[in-house]
Order: C-alpha cells, then sequence, then structure tokens
C-alpha cells in the first residue's frame, strides 16, 4: 500500500481495463484515490480487479473514448456520486501503422481517432469541472514513437505525437485555472496491445532488436512502471510540473547503440 498521495481524490481512467490504464488505477488506487475505469473492453480481472479490492467504491463505465455522449455521461454520474474528478488520466489507445502510401485510410481514421480524438474527448468532458473548481491533474499517455520516429509507425507516431502536442496547448490553456496537464511516452511496454504486434513470429528478430535498444538491461518496460510516473505526476508532488513530455522508456529516447560498449566490456 502506499502512503496516501491521492487520498480522497477521484480519478478517471480510460484504456483502465487492461495494461498501462489498469496498472495505473491500480497505483492510485493504493494511493487512496476513488478510481472509475471508462473502458470499451470489460473490467474484471488483472490490476484493476486489484484496484477495485483496495478501493471497493471503485466503479467501471464500458464506452469507446470515440464516443463523446458517452464520456460526458460516465462524468456526470461519477461527479453525482463521487464529487468532482480531480485526475483524468487517457490512456486508452491502439495500434496501427504501415507505409503511408499502403495504409487503409479507414484504418489511418479509427488509430487516430481513437488515440488522438478520444484523448481530446475525454479532457473535454472533465474540464468544465476541474476550470470551475480551479483544480486538477490530467496525465496523458503517448508514447516514445510520439517524440521520435520509428520505422512503419505512421498512423500511431502521427496521433501519439498529436496527443504531445495537444498536452502542451491544453498545459498553456488552463494553468491559470490550477489544471495541470502532462504526458507520459512510455518505451516498448508489456501490455495486450504490445503482444498482439510484437508475439507474431514474424516481428522475432524486431522484437529482439527493440529491446536491445532500451538501454536499462536491454529489456521491454512493465505497466506498473509506467504507473509510478503517472502517480507522480496526478499527485500534489508535482504542483510545479505541467506542459512536460516524461518519457518512461529505459534510455530508448536517449540515443541509439550499436555494439561499442560491449567492446569496451560494458555489457
Amino acid at each position: 500500500m502506499g502512503i496516501g498521495r491521492l487520498d480522497g481524490k477521484v480519478a478517471l481512467v480510460t484504456g483502465g481495463a487492461s495494461g498501462i490504464g489498469a496498472a495505473s488505477a491500480l497505483r492510485f488506487a493504493e494511493e487512496g484515490a476513488k478510481v472509475v475505469s471508462f473502458d470499451l473492453g470489460a473490467s474484471e480481472g488483472g490490476d484493476w480487479k486489484k484496484a477495485t479490492e483496495i478501493a471497493p467504491a471503485a466503479r467501471a463505465f464500458q464506452g469507446d473514448v470515440r464516443d463523446a455522449a458517452a464520456l460526458a455521461e460516465c462524468v456526470r454520474e461519477v461527479e453525482a456520486e463521487m464529487g468532482g474528478i480531480d485526475i483524468l488520466m487517457s490512456s486508452a489507445g491502439v495500434a496501427g501503422g504501415g507505409a503511408a502510401h499502403s495504409m487503409d485510410e479507414e484504418a489511418w481514421d479509427t488509430t487516430v481517432d481513437i488515440n488522438l480524438k478520444g484523448t481530446f474527448l475525454a479532457a473535454k468532458a472533465v474540464l468544465p469541472g476541474m476550470i470551475e473548481r480551479e483544480r486538477g491533474a490530467i496525465v496523458n499517455v503517448a508514447s516514445v514513437e510520439g517524440i521520435q520516429g520509428c520505422e512503419g509507425g505512421s498512423a500511431y507516431n502521427a496521433s501519439k505525437g498529436g496527443v504531445v502536442l495537444l498536452t502542451r496547448n491544453m498545459a498553456i490553456d488552463y494553468g491559470r485555472k490550477g489544471i495541470r496537464v502532462n504526458v507520459v511516452c512510455p518505451g516498448f511496454i508489456e501490455t495486450p496491445l504490445f503482444r498482439s504486434v510484437f508475439d507474431m513470429e514474424v516481428m522475432a528478430e524486431v522484437r529482439e532488436k527493440v529491446a536491445y535498444q532500451h538501454h536499462l538491461g536491454g529489456r521491454f518496460g512493465q505497466p506498473r512502471e509506467i504507473a509510478n510516473a503517472a502517480l507522480f505526476l496526478a499527485s500534489d508532488e508535482a504542483s510545479f510540473v505541467t506542459g512536460q513530455a516524461l518519457a518512461v522508456d529505459g534510455g530508448f529516447t536517449a540515443g541509439h547503440r550499436f555494439g561499442v560498449a560491449r567492446m569496451m566490456g560494458l555489457e
């Protein structure tokens, strides 16, 4: 258990049924928050279940982040039952990519709509209440692929790059209202979304090369490692932090390595 850094606060997590969202809901609950999940999938097992055991008043809403009306209704119900939403974590997302010339237009729209528009709509739903109360913390989830290029990532990278700049704009727009907006940019994290891509047999060699570029041990990250960073940004410990893109990536964006460290006896 934690030390109560979020005691009494209400946290809404999109994509809270699994992966980074569920791990973050659990960390928030461990620190005393009332947690709410909004996810297209059912919120039943894993970290979400653990979160509900810690925070029995937890609520799970099933819905699509592209559905503005469903998000607005979720926020209305939460505010009526639990009070104002103090924390929004937007972690709902999908993978999607390919070379631009060959990518299907519908697949592009789906990726951008969920990853970027969904982040916008979730913020739009909670911001009126935060503005009225003149306080709030929004933690978006982008990716290292939103701050640097990665081959084959077209739609995903574009959507996550959009989340980074949307975050910075919102930080500017709402800072005077006491609302902090930051974005976590994970490296490659072992989640169901990650496994849906990298567990394919054709990706075996790529998986090994990508892992190698995570300089802390040449491994992929765990959802809880991202949740720990999200907890900091959501808490009052980050009271003077806004508009920042925090890479939690095992050193992936620090630069590339090509085996020279091995020659120097450092591997």
